[in-house]
């Protein structure tokens, strides 16, 4: 068991069920707010590179190419990123990796300004896959070491919704902006600003030091030690598994341009909207959980979420009415958040401290195939036959992949509490403890 960081600022230890616990500590503040202030951001340029490709293009075919741009590196680079986030500072690494976007950013806003070639655009895109590579498993582990492990369910809801806030607000704003402007550069501008000041907030922290590696490996052996703890159980594999294909199949979002524009005519405001439409019942679902005791049933809870999720895709995908596009698309989101708080709190509270940074590291390869390669799946179908068609046979899709994941992993059926027992936690340790000296220490 790792050490619990000093209480809270009022000088006493958090209740164990005190909603409010993982926000007594400064550290974990200023994660959660640097985390806001990027992924506005973030959202903001996903309406803006949509919006304006679209345009120039006219193509599904270009929107779908913005996930597959965005998903090589993070299949490249994710896996070194985790050996990195085990065995150095994670805060140094999420630096440097904002200082990439930081530079991507503001290599968008230039290609804006001038229309610059398509091709160099796609670079742009290609760094921001890079730096969100090496980001992402450094960040989410992060969170640990700002907070003692009985808050951890409840800090990982207060990071979703504070992501959750963001990516609300993010949409609309990038829409709003563009349609002011006229254009996307100004959108670029605020991003660059945004990684900015997630630079300065992470320079701030002073979290407790992460835990080691017990030995000194190859990153070959590293890695190959992280697969196996993941292979070795099976309800992590199977909530990784089962969010990577269905969203895969569910990708709707990628083709909201597509719907705004030729569907259901509500131009880049609209656009704004039903981007923002999914993490508005995201962050209320959010906000629910937070004020809720920790999941009893979480297996099932799990498996229903996903379906509701394809339910609401199939409804999208048919409506022709914005306001009801609006309802699905707010569903669609607060049944994924449900699946997003079961995850992460399973990677939190069932992996050792010393693997998290690697175990993160095989979630975010499966999170962004499930986004970018479920982007440029839904634009190349789109492009073959219908947008309706590829949202639709999408959601059912999805459906297919739970009833397929429910069978084959019975483990995740009865999945009950998220943390493990006292005794499963114990077994944990010890198999990271032999995982560690089955093999004698070897230095890079």
């Amino acid at each position: 068991m790792e050490p619990a960081p000093a209480p809270g600022e009022d000088g006493h230890p958090p209740e164990r069920h005190d909603p409010y616990a993982a926000l007594r500590y400064r550290d974990f503040r200023l994660v959660v707010a640097g985390r806001f202030v990027a992924t506005l951001g973030e959202m903001m340029i996903s309406v803006a590179i949509g919006w304006e490709l679209y345009q120039r293009t006219n193509s599904a075919l270009a929107l779908g190419f913005v996930g597959l741009t965005l998903v090589i590196p993070v299949l490249l680079f994710s896996l070194p990123a985790g050996h990195l986030a085990d065995h150095y500072s994670r805060q140094r690494i999420v630096i440097a990796a904002q200082m990439l976007l930081l530079f991507a950013s503001l290599s968008l806003a230039v290609l804006s300004w001038t229309q610059g070639a398509l091709p160099l655009v796609y670079g742009a895109l290609f760094l921001i896959g890079v730096g969100s590579a090496f980001s992402s498993p450094a960040a989410s582990t992060l969170i640990p070491q700002t907070v003692p492990p009985e808050t951890f369910e409840k800090a990982t809801t207060w990071s979703s919704s504070s992501w959750q806030l963001a990516a609300v607000i993010g949409p609309a704003l990038g829409g709003a902006v563009i349609a002011l402007t006229g254009g996307a550069t100004l959108v670029y501008l605020l991003d660059a600003c945004g990684s900015v000041i997630y630079i300065v907030l992470i320079l701030l922290i002073r979290a407790r030091p992460a835990t080691p590696p017990a030995k000194r490996e190859t990153t070959a052996q590293s890695l190959a030690e992280g697969l196996r703890f993941l292979r070795g159980s099976q309800v992590l594999l199977a909530a990784i598994t089962l969010d990577m294909f269905a969203v895969l199949l569910g990708g709707a979002t990628t083709l909201l341009p597509i719907f705004a524009k030729d569907i259901l005519h509500v131009g880049p405001v609209g656009l704004g909207w039903l981007r923002a439409a999914p993490s508005v019942g995201a962050a209320l679902m959010a906000l629910t959980l937070t004020h809720t005791h920790p999941f009893k049933r979480a297996g099932r809870t799990l498996l229903w979420a996903v379906i509701v999720f394809g339910l609401a895709t199939i409804v999208f995908g048919l409506s022709q009415n914005f306001y009801l596009s609006l309802v699905a698309l707010l569903v669609l989101g607060a049944a994924d958040n449900i699946s997003v708080v079961i995850r992460h709190s399973l990677l939190l509270l069932r992996t050792p401290d010393a693997m998290r940074g690697r175990i993160a590291a095989v979630n975010g390869i499966f999170i962004s195939a499930s986004n970018e390669l479920g982007g440029f799946e839904s634009g190349l179908v789109a492009w073959l036959f219908t947008p309706v068609i590829s949202v639709v046979f999408g959601g059912i899709g999805t459906i297919v992949v739970v009833l397929a994941v429910a069978y084959l992993a019975p483990e995740m059926r009865r999945l009950g509490a998220l943390a493990p027992s006292p005794e499963a936690e114990q077994s944990l340790v010890r198999e990271a403890e032999a995982e560690a000296t089955e093999q004698a220490p070897i230095v890079d």
